[in-house]
């Protein structure tokens, strides 16, 4: 009964010739970290950590393309449930920011597509604009290192502590207009170094953000 079924379903017609397929198997995938942390904990003052989760989610939305200007910001909608997934090809690498390494050049594939400024409407706590997005960094850089992921950090994040983040994943980003050097120093860089594609995943819901590197098999 159960192959007279799977039959019927493979078997359909294409200009007047039936044609007999077989049924593809179904995807499996293999997670190969996930790391969270919560946006009510980023920072211990309520005002500044609002500032550090606007920021953090907007960053996600310009990486995931739902925001390509400041005058597309609507904070109702960025603060929503969300899940967003971007595919890292083998050998292909991501960069937090495009101001990249010299060895990184040609093999950039994926930034956030931000910097992190006031003209892309980020968020100042009273000392600097875009502050949270290290933390963003520091738990996409946790979360790749691992997986076994090529990771490198040439910045480390020991000068404040970062809340929920072990501090030797702590990443400091920085990208300021003229000053290709300095940010490319201060970037985070992920290569795939597997055979098979990977996915990072982000998921927020209940004022948590999870990342989670998944491999298809």
């Amino acid at each position: 009964m159960i192959s007279n079924i799977v039959a019927i379903i493979a078997t359909f017609s294409l200009f007047g010739h039936t044609i007999t397929s077989p049924i593809p198997p179904l995807q499996k995938s293999e997670v190969l970290a996930e790391h969270q942390f919560s946006l009510e904990n980023r920072y211990n003052n309520p005002y500044v950590n609002g500032v550090f989760k606007d920021n953090i989610l907007l960053n996600v939305a310009y990486l995931a393309g739902e925001i390509t200007s400041p005058g597309q910001i609507n904070w109702s909608d960025i603060g929503k449930p969300f899940e967003y997934k971007f595919t890292l090809e083998p050998g292909k690498t991501f960069a937090y920011h495009d101001d990249v390494l010299t060895k990184y050049e040609g093999k950039v594939t994926k930034t956030t597509g931000a910097h992190f400024n006031a003209q892309e409407g980020f968020k100042s706590d009273g000392y600097l604009v875009g502050d949270g997005v290290c933390h963003l960094a520091s738990l996409i850089y946790w979360a790749a290192k691992d997986a076994g992921l090529d990771a490198e950090a040439l910045v480390n994040h020991n000068f404040a502590k970062i809340n929920e983040v072990p501090k030797e994943f702590g990443v400091s980003i920085y990208s300021l207009p003229g000053a290709k050097e300095a940010n490319a120093q201060q970037n985070l860089y992920i290569t795939n170094n597997r055979q098979k594609p990977v996915k990072f995943v982000f998921d927020y819901k209940n004022n948590n953000l999870k990342v989670s590197v998944v491999e298809e098999s």
